[in-house]
């Protein structure tokens, strides 16, 4: 089966009628806002003249559109707008009042600089919900370090768990940018909702070294926990080791033999009855202690069979398994097109594409992928005429000259 093919559609989600302006960039920024425009909001990207950085990071077939960029930026409205001028600011002001949202994840500095901090944002807008993400928390000794992807995992403590006593690495996916992007975009709805309760905006940041750390410390924190402590931080049955893929015959597979039933039924189908008997594995407590010699053992048993194979009799078992999968294999996942994950939309300047649906289903307001990533000032016109601008002073605003 191939990848579904949908066009776009007016669909709304649950948050249609609110509208966000976006001045974010990169990767953070834009995912919590596409998740915002995923659920049916209004999101103008605000642009400066030269583009989101990200349009020119990742795969393209022209320029300023990049794989990356398409990714992070569907269902949104793109406005050119520079802030540096006084056309360019007075413009935003004019959104302002008409936004219930505003995001940005610039240094505090540089916005109030430019006039947009929060005092300023919220005396043309009380009502507005405004929201930095921040690389560190403003009130601490680190609030205007730059902050980047790397440099917070490394400071979270995530980098560090992976190197298992070796040279640390770091995860090869922007998981502080997406987690703090999440994370955003929660705080967002939430702000949304205190507004419709008690009928004020407020200001909301979302720093992500702290995001991060309490992220990686959910499960890490362990005899930090109590004061005074009771041991080191970690959570032992991650980082001493033992459950990891296992080889099969033609390939890999993660196996995840987690009860009793499980382990018992496994020894017992590859005739191995004597290792359950071994590590006496009707004890929880015995069981876990030797949870790496168990993991050994079957990663001294895959090889025999093809992954196919293993995973008949997992299915049959009722033990959790799956194949490993590259991302090149995703799109053809049994489970991912049957449930049309990727589905093969037309963009007007980029041809046909391979997009990924909004993932949440609403049963009374779905989501739907109702707008394709903008190009550069695709909508500059249409959202600046719905604020009640005229041509004139559009002009001027693309000019740079100033709005009489």
């Amino acid at each position: 089966m191939q990848s579904q093919s949908t066009q776009r559609t007016d669909c709304t989600g649950p948050l249609d009628g609110i509208r966000v302006l976006d001045l974010t960039s990169v990767v953070l920024g834009p995912l919590a806002t596409q998740s915002l425009a995923d659920l049916g909001a209004d999101v103008i990207k605000i642009e400066g003249p030269e583009g989101d950085l990200m349009r020119a990071n990742g795969v393209s077939r022209n320029a300023g559109m990049s794989s990356i960029y398409l990714a992070l930026n569907r269902n949104k409205r793109s406005v050119v707008l520079d802030l540096k001028t006084d056309a360019g600011a007075t413009a935003l002001r004019r959104l302002i009042a008409g936004a219930d949202v505003l995001i940005h994840n610039m240094r505090v500095a540089a916005i109030e600089r430019l006039g947009f901090g929060y005092a300023e944002v919220a005396k043309l807008n009380p009502r507005i919900v405004y929201c930095v993400a921040t690389g560190f928390g403003q009130d601490g000794p680190h609030r205007d370090k730059p902050a980047f992807d790397d440099i917070i995992q490394a400071a979270s403590g995530l980098v560090s768990l992976g190197s298992a006593g070796g040279r640390p690495e770091y995860v090869p996916s922007l998981i502080a940018d997406k987690t703090t992007g999440l994370a955003l975009a929660n705080a967002v709805m939430a702000a949304l909702l205190h507004r419709e309760r008690h009928g004020h905006g407020q200001s909301v940041e979302v720093p992500m070294l702290e995001t991060m750390a309490s992220f990686v410390m959910a499960e890490h924190l362990a005899g930090l926990t109590f004061d005074p402590a009771t041991g080191p931080a970690g959570y032992a049955r991650l980082l001493e080791g033992g459950r990891r893929p296992a080889q099969t015959a033609d390939g890999w597979i993660c196996a995840l033999p987690y009860t009793e039933r499980h382990w018992k039924a496994f020894f017992h189908a590859v005739d191995r009855d004597d290792l359950a008997a071994m590590y006496d594995i009707g004890d929880r407590a015995k069981r876990n202690a030797h949870i790496r010699a168990l993991y050994r053992h079957l990663g001294e048993i895959t090889p025999s069979r093809t992954t196919a194979a293993w995973m008949a009799l997992f299915e049959t078992l009722d033990i959790p398994a799956t194949p490993i999968y590259k991302p090149d294999e995703l799109p053809e996942h049994p489970h991912l097109d049957a449930v049309g994950l990727f589905q093969q939309t037309m963009h007007p300047t980029e041809g046909p594409l391979r997009e990924m649906r909004p993932t949440a289903r609403f049963s009374a307001t779905p989501l739907t992928l109702r707008r394709h990533a903008p190009t550069l000032g695709e909508h500059t016109d249409e959202v600046l005429r719905e604020a009640g601008l005229n041509p004139d002073e559009i002009e001027k605003i693309a000019s740079g000259r100033s709005i009489a």
